[in-house]
């Protein structure tokens, strides 16, 4: 049995018990660590570069938008180095509410993005060698940038249903190369009570379903109904009524829950539909985030 790769978090007062559990995760054979903009996940992945000594590393995503690209460079070629080649590089662009409650100010999604990666090539030769750098894709338009100019690419939230559509915009010389990072981030929840996993998924996914561009994915992807539906209810100031209005088939296309078996199933699945690094996000019904790794660890054991 493959194991997936996960999303860890460096929670603020466990980074310590968060390097542990890198390190058994190593042991326990997972495919890869990623880390989430929230606790600074490429200063997680600069620590896991020197705790850990095989397991994959990576950024899944950094916010193009908080550093400067040769401050990024900079750190960057350092986790490159001392992980001995492990780590790649995940940027991306955020959301419209983290730009404002930071005070960012933001242009052009695709211009952005592609002059942010040449300014942080354009480092390497007063920085070292540059990891992989990796896309936050969701759309047509950032798939292609990544196939352009990128080492890969990274969905979070992605339908999988829709994943052969969306890498069908990668050029067949990403697609053909098993060096191209392909992988999504998928909301998941261990429970045999599948629907308490499911309402945890749901309460995951909320603050998601209000962003335009994740609405304007998901209708793309099947989802219309659903996805009109809570744009209706946010103007009526009704959020309440978001979570009910995530259908099963919905969820069931964009999260993984339920008993181990469904979710080691689900991991299955998605690598069949084109996904090659399969990124668990655990939460659990019973706790917080270490309480979610050991279910983890246990269904695939």
């Amino acid at each position: 049995m493959t194991k997936p790769a996960v999303s860890l978090v460096a929670v603020a007062g466990r980074r310590r018990a968060t390097l542990e559990l890198g390190q058994r995760l190593e042991q326990e054979g997972f495919a890869g660590i990623y880390g989430p903009s929230p606790g600074d996940g490429l200063a997680l992945c600069e620590a896991l570069a020197l705790a850990t000594r095989a397991i994959p590393l990576g950024t899944s995503i950094a916010n193009i938008y908080t550093r400067h690209p040769f401050e990024y460079s900079q750190t960057a070629a350092v986790v490159h180095e001392l992980s001995g080649g492990r780590f790649r590089f995940g940027v991306g662009v955020s959301h419209g509410p983290t730009h404002r409650r930071l005070g960012l100010q933001v242009g052009k999604p695709l211009e952005d993005v592609r002059k942010f990666v040449a300014d942080v090539r354009a480092a390497a030769p007063q920085v070292g060698a540059l990891p992989p750098i990796v896309l936050a894709t969701l759309r047509r338009r950032m798939v292609e940038l990544a196939g352009e100019i990128a080492d890969g690419c990274v969905w979070a939230n992605g339908a999988r249903s829709h994943m052969a559509r969306s890498l069908a915009h990668l050029p067949e010389s990403a697609r053909a190369n098993p060096d191209f990072f392909i992988g999504d981030m998928v909301p998941t929840c261990i429970d045999p009570d599948r629907a308490a996993a499911a309402a945890v998924n749901r309460r995951t996914l909320t603050s998601y379903v209000k962003l335009p561009n994740y609405q304007n994915y998901w209708i793309e992807a099947g989802y219309e109904q659903e996805m009109l539906a809570i744009r209706a209810a946010i103007a009526r100031g009704d959020d309440a009524r978001i979570p009910e209005l995530m259908s099963d088939r919905w969820l069931s296309d964009v999260t993984l829950f339920g008993p181990a078996k469904d979710v080691r199933e689900g991991v299955e699945a998605w690598r069949a539909a084109g996904v090659r690094t399969v990124i668990v996000v655990p939460s659990s019904t019973r706790g917080g985030q270490l309480k979610a790794f050991e279910e983890l660890i246990a269904a695939f054991e």
